[in-house]
């Protein structure tokens, strides 16, 4: 279903055909739950937090415009949902020196990224991704594992695309600087 019938569901949920909301759910729940889980963490919370970010959705379901895709404005909302629990309990994250990452060449920091079978190579960048800050890990995991584009993550952390760029190619960086220290 694209953005047009999405949105024309909207309209019939608004409308009072409630049960439609279904649809969203059974299509969203999962990929939602996931960008969640990367930011908590712990599975019985990443699962409340999803449920609350499905229900201040459908609370906020009239403020949907359209002007980007529902996926979209859900993740923003699962996002601040998420970001918002974690200021409640602070993690202790590696702390790494910003010249070493300034270090870190493009090409070593692009090629780290790359699909591998090395199941130790594939342990490390699993470590890596823990050590990361809850925004870091869910950027890099929403524009490698959910192919979301750099205007579409632009707009769930409303920033511009170039910052989102930016962040993106440091974010690599550092995980290439954390499995080295490895």
């Amino acid at each position: 279903m694209g953005q047009k019938e999405e949105i024309d569901y909207i309209k019939r949920i608004l409308e009072g055909e409630t049960t439609l909301f279904s649809y969203f759910l059974d299509r969203y729940s999962r990929p939602i739950y996931s960008l969640v889980l990367q930011i908590i963490s712990c599975r019985e919370d990443a699962e409340e937090l999803t449920q609350d970010s499905f229900v201040k959705a459908y609370r906020k379901l009239d403020t949907y415009k359209g002007d980007c895709s529902f996926s979209t404005w859900l993740y923003r909302i699962a996002y601040n949902t998420a970001i918002s629990a974690t200021r409640k309990q602070k993690k202790e994250l590696s702390v790494i020196d910003e010249q070493i990452i300034d270090n870190i060449s493009d090409d070593e920091a692009d090629e780290i990224l790359c699909s591998s079978d090395n199941e130790e190579r594939i342990k490390k960048m699993e470590w890596a991704l823990t050590q990361l800050n809850a925004n870091e890990r869910v950027l890099i995991t929403l524009f490698y594992n959910e192919n979301k584009s750099v205007d579409e993550l632009a707009s769930i952390f409303r920033l511009t695309p170039t910052n989102i760029k930016v962040k993106l190619h440091r974010i690599r960086k550092k995980i290439c600087a954390l499995i080295n220290q490895v």
